[in-house]
Parts: structure tokens; C-alpha cells; sequence
């Protein structure tokens, strides 16, 4: 539509075009005051629509409609100014004109949407693969033109598909990424009374129509690889890898609980690729969590990742390990006193207590030989003496006491 408008008035044209030849066209005028102390008054709609035949026209206040209808396809001019209604030679205080578009051919358009959770969804031209997607077609007949006609649907969907339906849409459901293009023709009958002969007759149109269709992979997944741990004022690195056909919308934010992404609240990346990486320091310890939304125009996938933030000093972990550490030095020391005082016990031996004094101060002369009888014969002496200290001395002191030496 067209606005053009003086100091005091706009005046507003639009029509419903295009239409088909023999279907009817509105056309519709507003006139509006840009200043309030302008004086309401009445207002006169002058039209020019040759060569297109006029139908109805209706006027108000300030808004005049006017349908119109044409034999021959072209593009045509539709004028309009407003003048004062008691005053047919004054200057117009606004004008206007737009343009109607007729054609011969059935006029629509062709839309593409996708099936999500029992609902229709459209992202223009594009749908993803593995995913009913529904093309339809939407015919435009503001003045019910084809009211009483029929319609075959003759498809191809660009991979060697074809298809002959009565409704005016189909569903498909393609595997293979890549782009295509879907054509349609579209072909209408009815019948009625000719002109000429005023007998029925068989009336037919006929419109070509093409869409482009593009076909990605969903996204299908968000693996979020790095640690979920990390200390106050440490660079946490985390890599992204998105299982889903690029260009991809990503889109994240790191807040103390998990929510859901939706806006544009967050850090917004487009990326080419299946791998993002991102980092990101902590002032503060505590949990967190990472929101990742990722679309790529056909479906959307959102997942998180919490994290775990320690105060600066020892991770918790070496805290573990010490107490660990000590009780295992502990229990280590317990088995060995253990094990060395069953071993002092085991050794014990039975010690006797013998009297090596010379037998008589006497025989002094043969001194040196009683010592060598001494020695050489000590077995015999230890057994007698062994005998004899059986029977008037204790041979084994108590645990833990001094052994009595001898000198000989």
C-alpha cells in the first residue's frame, strides 16, 4: 500500500490483489488529520480504476471501498483524492493511488511446516530431516471466485517424487539433508453459463507454483566435556561438541541454578561448526549450573551442566587422602608392635644359675689343672651342676627381669 499525505491529512490506499481475471478486487481508502485543530468536516472520495469495471463502491466518514473487477491480466493503477464534500473545486486536501495486479493463472503460495508434538510448526523454507514436514498450499480468492471449483494437485518434490492429490497438501517425511525445490500445479474446474450461447460450459485454470526446501539435521545432542569442578578465581575451560547441522544459534549463561534459556538473556554465538569452546572465571564459591541452548532453524535442543566451585586452598580431595594416609600408618604401626612382641615371647630361654668357685682353697698347687679339667670337661660339670641346681634354685626368673652373670 501507498501513504501520502499533506501537512494536515494522510490518506491510506491498499487493495487484496492479486487476484485472477473475473474475480472481484477491493480496494480501500482511510483519510486521517495529522493535527487536531483541523476542523472535521465532510469528505468526498473521487476514484480513477479504468479500464478495470467497477462493482461496489461504499463511503463513510473518512474511509471509502470500492470493488472492482478486470477481463485481462496486467498491472493497474487505482487513484483516489479527497476533497471537501461542499466543495467540488476546491484543492484536494490528500491523494493517492496503488497498484492491482491481475492475472489469468490461479494466484496462492505455497508454505512448509513441520510437525512438533501433534502441532504445526513453520521455520520458512526450512524442516528437518526424519520429521513429518507438511507442504501446503493456500489459495487466494478474497472474493470466492472458485467457490464452486474442483482442484487436482499434481506434486514433485525435486528427488524424482511425484504426486497427484485432491487436497491441497501433502506430508512427506525425507531422510536425505540437502536442499530441493517442490513444484505444484495447480489446476481448477467448474462449470458456467457461457456469455454468449447462455449454455453451461467447462472453465479451467490452471497455476505453477515453487517452494524451496531445505532439509537439516535436528539437533539431536549437546555433550558438554570438562571438568565440573574448580576453585575461586581459576579459568574453568569447558568444550561444547552439538551433534546437528551448522549454522548453528548457540546460546549459553551460567547462573547459580539451572533455567531454561529463552530470549536473548544470555551470551549469543552463531557458529559453523560442531564445536564451541567457552571459558569463564568465578569470583564466588558455591554451585552453579551451565544453561546451553543450540538451535540451527528447524529444532532446538537445551541441556546443562552443573559445576562446583571450592574456596582458594586445599581441594577436598587432598584432605581425603591425608586422613587415608595417616590411618593406614596407623593401623601399620598397631600390626608390627603386635608382631614383635609375640616374636620377644617366642625367644624366652630357661637361664640356670651355677657356682663356678674353686672347690677347696687347698689344693692351690693343682689350681691350673682343676681349670683345665674345667674346661675340657665342662659338659660334664654344666649336667651335674644342672642336676644340683634343680633341686635347691629356681631356674627361671620372672618375665622382664635382669639375668644374673657369672664369672668362671
Amino acid at each position: 500500500f501507498l501513504l501520502m499525505s499533506t501537512e494536515e491529512y494522510g490518506l491510506e490506499i491498499t487493495n487484496n490483489g492479486p487476484i485472477t481475471t473475473g474475480a472481484q478486487a477491493t480496494v480501500h481508502a482511510s483519510l486521517s488529520m495529522k493535527n487536531d485543530s483541523v476542523t472535521s468536516n465532510l469528505y468526498h472520495f473521487n476514484w480513477i480504476y479504468a479500464p478495470l469495471i467497477l462493482i461496489e463502491k461504499s463511503e463513510r466518514r473518512f474511509n471509502s471501498v470500492i470493488n472492482v473487477t478486470g477481463e485481462f491480466p496486467g498491472t493497474f493503477p487505482v487513484s483516489v483524492w479527497v476533497t471537501h464534500r461542499n466543495c467540488w473545486l476546491c484543492r484536494p486536501v490528500a491523494r493517492n493511488v496503488t497498484v492491482l495486479q491481475i492475472t489469468e493463472f490461479i494466484t496462492g503460495n505455497l508454505t512448509i511446516a513441520q510437525i512438533e508434538d501433534s502441532r504445526f510448526i513453520t521455520h520458512g523454507s526450512s524442516s528437518s530431516t526424519g520429521a513429518v514436514t507438511r507442504i501446503s498450499f493456500c489459495l487466494h480468492d478474497p472474493s470466492n471466485y472458485f467457490k464452486s471449483a474442483s482442484f487436482v494437485y499434481n506434486w514433485d518434490f525435486g528427488d524424482g517424487v511425484y504426486q497427484i492429490t485432491k487436497e491441497p497438501f501433502v506430508y512427506c517425511n525425507c531422510s536425505t539433508m540437502g536442499n530441493r525445490t517442490v513444484h505444484l500445479k495447480v489446476i481448477a474446474e467448474w462449470q458456467q453459463i457461457g456469455s454468449i450461447i447462455h449454455e453451461r460450459e467447462t472453465v479451467q485454470k490452471t497455476g505453477d507454483f515453487t517452494t524451496a526446501l531445505e532439509l537439516l539435521d535436528a539437533v539431536k545432542s549437546i555433550n558438554v566435556v570438562g571438568s565440573r569442578e574448580t576453585h575461586v578465581m581459576e579459568n574453568l575451560s569447558l568444550s561444547l561438541h552439538i551433534n546437528g547441522t551448522p549454522p548453528l544459534a548457540l546460546c549459553w549463561l551460567i547462573k547459580s541454578e539451572c533455567i531454561p534459556l529463552e530470549g536473548e538473556k544470555c551470551h549469543l554465538v552463531v557458529i559453523n561448526g560442531s564445536c564451541y569452546n567457552l571459558s569463564h572465571t568465578f569470583s564466588d564459591a558455591g554451585r552453579y549450573c551451565l544453561s546451553v541452548r543450540v538451535e540451527n532453524g528447524v529444532t532446538m535442543l537445551q541441556t546443562y551442566h552443573e559445576i562446583k566451585v571450592w574456596p582458594t586452598g586445599i581441594h577436598p580431595a587432598f584432605f581425603v587422602l591425608l586422613c587415608i594416609t595417616l590411618v593406614s600408618v596407623t593401623l601399620g604401626l598397631v600390626l608390627y608392635t603386635t608382631f614383635r612382641s609375640n616374636t620377644q615371647q617366642k625367644d624366652l630361654v630357661e637361664v640356670a644359675d651355677f657356682d663356678f668357685s674353686p672347690l677347696s682353697d687347698k689344693n692351690l698347687s693343682s689350681h691350673s689343672e682343676s681349670r683345665c679339667g674345667q674346661i675340657c670337661c665342662r659338659s660334664c660339670f654344666l649336667r651335674s651342676s644342672q642336676e644340683a641346681a634343680r633341686e635347691s634354685h629356681e631356674l627361671l626368673h620372672s618375665f622382664y627381669k635382669p639375668v644374673k652373670m657369672y664369672t668362671v
